[in-house]
Formats: C-alpha cells, structure tokens, sequence
C-alpha cells in the first residue's frame, strides 16, 4: 500500500475529502519523523514501536570490488510490531 492509498481509504472510511485525508497522513507521517529525529521513541499501542539506534563505525567491503570501505557511524530507525500486529499478520496453520 502506497502513501495515497492510505489516505484513500481513510477518506472512504472516515467521510474526508481525499485532499483533508492526505494532509491527515503527511502530519502523522511528519510528527513521527519530528520525534524520531529528536532520537525519541513512537509508540502506537496495539500497532508497534518506532526508535532510533546508533550503529557505530566500522569496517566493510565493497561486494562489486572486495575493496575495503569504512562504514561511518549512523542512526538508524527501528520497528518493532506489537503483538496484535503480530498476531494479525501471522495466521496460524492448524494441523491435524
């Protein structure tokens, strides 16, 4: 699902306009980025967790060529689902 699927289907199940929709999105999307570069962490009960990880420097390949690279040291965001995401992408088999 892309961004402006998103804000269709908001549009369809709440009576917004397409447009109001859109601009719902981009300040949830926005507030997110705004606390995540602030290094804190967004919780959406029920959805997951966004936070910010420092990686440290280190050494690496190039894949192409073998030559060694420094990778520097970098933020990085990390999700991690709660567990009714979880359990409603994970559609147990029975067997038996």
């Amino acid at each position: 699902m892309r961004k402006i699927e998103l804000a269709r289907r908001i549009a369809e199940d709440t009576g917004l306009t397409n447009t109001k929709a859109e601009e719902v999105v981009d300040a949830i999307l926005d507030a997110i980025k705004t606390r995540l570069s602030a290094g804190e962490s967004v919780i959406l009960r029920r959805f997951g967790t966004f936070d910010v990880r420092a990686k440290g420097a280190r050494v690496g390949r190039n894949p192409k060529t073998g030559e060694v690279a420094t990778v520097s040291a970098r933020r990085v965001v990390r999700f991690k689902s709660g567990k009714r995401l979880k359990a409603s992408v994970h559609d147990p088999v029975e067997v038996g």
